[in-house]
């Protein structure tokens, strides 16, 4: 199907006169935005935000210091373990259906315990590909999966950035005993 020519829309951009075609009045309006915010946040007492990472680490994200509230945040994600020590998860294959980014990667197979059907033979979660936006957490039935906040993940190459379970169920034994934020 063609686009017949009375369906297109001609725009016409007007001419530039001679002091936009310049743009110095622009830079200097730009430059004076600048200055006029660069000298009242100093005549108003405010302080920088920028802290020296990673000597200086930011613990608390509030609003007052300018970030996000603390039970907002979502940082690395972490497998939680039963009573018994086990991984929590039961295999339900929740978490890598909703996931909108298709990071998260099970393979079920039949539980060697007496109070579930499957548990995970393999589990993975590629963080490099992940949005963090909490929905693996949201759709746990058993409350399995859990995003920490912890936010100074590195990795030295992209396979370090894919967290099998020995890795997740790792990150819950350092992040277990610390307190929320």
């Amino acid at each position: 199907m063609a686009i017949r020519d009375q369906d297109i829309l001609r725009v016409e951009i007007p001419p530039m006169n001679r002091m936009e075609g310049i743009y110095l009045p622009e830079v200097f309006r730009g430059f004076a935005t600048t200055m006029r915010h660069f000298f009242t946040s100093f005549g108003q007492g405010r302080t920088s935000r920028t802290i020296q990472y990673p000597e200086e680490r930011r613990e608390h994200f509030t609003p007052e210091e300018g970030g996000i509230e603390a039970r907002n945040f979502r940082g690395v994600h972490r497998l939680n373990r039963d009573e018994e020590g086990r991984v929590k998860c039961v295999a339900c294959m929740m978490c890598p259906t909703i996931c909108p980014a298709r990071c998260i990667h099970i393979e079920a197979a039949p539980s060697p315990w007496d109070d579930r059907e499957k548990y995970p033979k393999k589990f993975e979660i590629d963080e490099l590909r992940c949005i963090f936006c909490g929905m693996c957490e949201e759709a746990c039935p058993v409350d399995a999966i859990e995003l920490t906040p912890e936010y100074d993940v590195v990795g030295l190459s992209r396979q370090e950035m894919v967290f099998d379970k020995e890795k997740l169920l790792n990150v819950y034994d350092v992040t277990i005993n610390k307190k929320p934020m």
